[in-house]
């Protein structure tokens, strides 16, 4: 017998996988929290799928994610970026990622971490919503209008309010697994 999970990763392994081991599991890491940010805004317009696919190579272009080397990145490496068939090659997502990379090491200085700054916003307790259909689940929220707001503020891009609702969603700041789901409980959801 399988256990039971949200439907969205369908059949596809790598989703499945990605759902039962990383999807809401809370991060406390900048450079997964550069790496969310950065695949998440990869995703606008897109499909979750089309990125999980790319990670790795992404992961190889943007020095595993680490802000501090891509804030460092020249322009040749961001045309080569631009080249690279393993990614998504938008020029102004990957301008993006180099810009989000420099404001995220400037808030991690502010306020200690990026960590510390995006968990300020729930003081640092995770959101565990009750959702027993997929389609109750909404595409923003009020969090996720603020968090956007102090990104955009903070000098990020492509951080409207639905990237941030996935951002929050995949880095567990939200848990929005369905209640039927086996990684609901596990990630601390209400019984």
């Amino acid at each position: 017998m399988s256990a039971t999970r949200c439907p969205w990763p369908g059949d596809d392994l790598l989703m499945t996988r990605y759902h039962d081991e990383e999807w809401g599991v809370p991060v406390h890491d900048d450079n997964r929290w550069m790496e969310f940010i950065t695949l998440d805004a990869f995703q606008a317009g897109l499909s979750w799928r089309t990125v999980l696919h790319k990670r790795e190579a992404f992961r190889k272009v943007f020095h595993g994610f680490d802000p501090q080397r891509i804030v460092r990145m020249t322009e040749a490496e961001l045309d080569a970026a631009r080249q690279n068939p393993g990614i998504i090659r938008n020029r102004l997502k990957i301008q993006a990622t180099k810009k989000n990379a420099a404001a995220l090491l400037t808030v991690a200085k502010q306020h200690g971490s990026f960590d510390q700054f995006i968990w300020s916003f729930t003081d640092g307790k995770v959101v565990h919503n009750r959702w027993r259909l997929p389609e109750q689940i909404p595409a923003t929220s009020p969090l996720s209008d603020q968090v956007s707001k102090a990104l955009k503020q903070a000098g990020f891009s492509f951080v409207g309010t639905t990237i941030c609702y996935a951002l929050l969603q995949a880095a567990g700041v939200v848990n929005d697994h369905l209640v039927s789901c086996f990684r609901y409980k596990p990630l601390g959801g209400p019984g």
